[in-house]
C-alpha cells in the first residue's frame, strides 16, 4: 500500500484556473414553495447557502485531506428554481495558480447543497441532494474539460 501524500506542483507553472460545478436538491413542492418565499424557520436559506458555498470553496483544503491551500480570485454561486421539485446550484471558481480549482467549486456546491438541506429538514424529510458534478474546468497542462 502507497502512502498517501499532498503532490508537490512547486514546479508547475502558475495559470488561470476556472472550475464549475453543480448539483441539485430534490423537495416536496411545498418545500420548494416555502423556499422561494424565504418562508423557514431559520430564514432565508438561499442566501445561506449561497453564503455556505463561498465558505466551503475557501475552506476546501481544510475539508479536503491532500488538496492545497489555494488563492482564490472569485468565487460564484448561482441558486435557481427549476421546477417544482428543484433547486439547481452551480458553482463558478476562479484561481491564478499552480493547481486546478475543481475541488474548490465542489465542495461550495456539496456545501450549499448542505445548507438548503438542514434549513428544510424540518418540513421536509423526503429531500435528496443529487447529482454532483464537474461540469467543465478549464487551464493547466492537462488542458480543458468540458462536459457533454
Amino acid at each position: 500500500m502507497q502512502p498517501l501524500r499532498m503532490i508537490d506542483v512547486g514546479d508547475k507553472p502558475v495559470t488561470r484556473r476556472m472550475a464549475r460545478a453543480s448539483g441539485l436538491i430534490r423537495a416536496q413542492p411545498a418545500t420548494i414553495v416555502r423556499l422561494a418565499a424565504g418562508n423557514l424557520e431559520k430564514g432565508d436559506a438561499l442566501t445561506a447557502a449561497h453564503f455556505a458555498g463561498v465558505m466551503a470553496a475557501k475552506q476546501t483544503s481544510t475539508l479536503v485531506p491532500l488538496c492545497h491551500p489555494l488563492p482564490l480570485d472569485a468565487v460564484e454561486l448561482a441558486l435557481t428554481i427549476c421546477g417544482p421539485e428543484y433547486v439547481s446550484i452551480e458553482a463558478t471558481v476562479r484561481a491564478t495558480t499552480r493547481t486546478g480549482v475543481e475541488m474548490e467549486a465542489l465542495c461550495a456546491v456539496t456545501a450549499a447543497a448542505l445548507t438548503i438541506y438542514d434549513m428544510c429538514k424540518s418540513i421536509d424529510r423526503t429531500m435528496s441532494i443529487e447529482s454532483i458534478r464537474l461540469e467543465e474546468k478549464t487551464g493547466g497542462i492537462r488542458g480543458n474539460f468540458l462536459r457533454s
